[in-house]
């Protein structure tokens, strides 16, 4: 039962809030509307796919047969190779530029059981933009609604068996550095987004008793030189002007080593799966 007196969907909505105002509104689907930004996150799942995608792949009850929803796609570095082991995928992705990079890479990658939908998973309608129900529903770090009960419940109603939600638990390295850096760069403190404590405790809540697994997860950031870095990590944490990009070029000074002839900045991270079977774990 939940504990009376605390409403966790309203936590969720409040901690969303304040991590929208401290980060300027530069979240969810809005970074990602470029497509270079999309291709360089591909590439990057591409040369780390042995801990980015096969772990995603292997931990997911596939069948020849299946049939999956996927939630927030992106370019659809899981997507493609998850098309090649069962019969259909759907693939919701709201970014322009990750939709955009998406279609292009189902069509260079010659797989025809994937559809695409771009919109953002609170817009979706099941019964239009949908061909449920699946057989897996899962969600990879991109649940950023307003509204985690609805969103859940959608994927809970959309699956006919397995739902697993990939989330974050403590901070990671990006929040680390903008915790560092916001108030040097924009003159107020940075709020982070909600956790999967906060997760765990809605899904409670709704009846839904869901198994919980664990990992952490190292992180490594390499570039030719500090001036690639600050290119790279100024959207991030909005260095626009000059006076910020030096702030954000000796934050990455302080924080980075030499890995042969690179700069590597070392991260971590450790994520959250999340997940149930509606007939053993659903309660309502």
């Amino acid at each position: 039962m939940e504990p009376e007196g605390t409403d966790w969907n309203e936590e969720w909505k409040r901690q969303w809030s304040r991590y929208r105002d401290a980060s300027m509104e530069q979240t969810g689907a809005a970074y990602w509307d470029s497509e270079d930004a999309a291709r360089d996150f591909y590439r990057k799942s591409q040369e780390h796919r042995d801990t980015r995608v096969r772990p995603i792949l292997d931990g997911l009850p596939l069948r020849a047969e299946s049939r999956v929803l996927d939630i927030g796609a992106g370019p659809g570095a899981i997507a493609i190779p998850l098309a090649r082991r069962v019969r259909h995928v759907t693939a919701v992705e709201p970014a322009g530029g990750m939709y955009s990079v998406l279609e292009e890479n189902i069509a260079a990658e010659g797989v025809d059981n994937v559809d695409a939908v771009q919109k953002l998973w609170e817009e979706v309608d099941s019964t239009t933009d949908l061909t449920g129900p699946y057989d897996i529903v899962f969600a990879k770090n991109s649940l950023s609604v307003p509204d985690i009960r609805d969103a859940i419940a959608k994927m809970n109603d959309a699956s006919a068996d397995y739902v697993a939600i990939y989330w974050f638990a403590g901070l990671t390295p990006w929040e680390m550095m903008s915790l560092a850096l916001w108030p040097k760069l924009h003159g107020r403190e940075f709020a982070t987004p909600p956790k999967c404590d906060v997760m765990y405790n809605v899904l409670y809540s709704m009846g839904i008793y869901p198994n919980i697994d664990s990992t952490p997860f190292s992180h490594t950031y390499s570039f030719p030189s500090p001036d690639a870095a600050v290119e790279y990590f100024a959207p991030q944490v909005l260095a626009g002007t000059d006076a910020q990009r030096d702030v954000l070029r000796q934050y990455i000074q302080d924080h980075t080593g030499r890995d042969g002839t690179t700069l590597a900045i070392p991260g971590h991270s450790h994520h959250v799966k999340i997940w149930w079977r509606k007939e053993e774990s659903v309660r309502v």
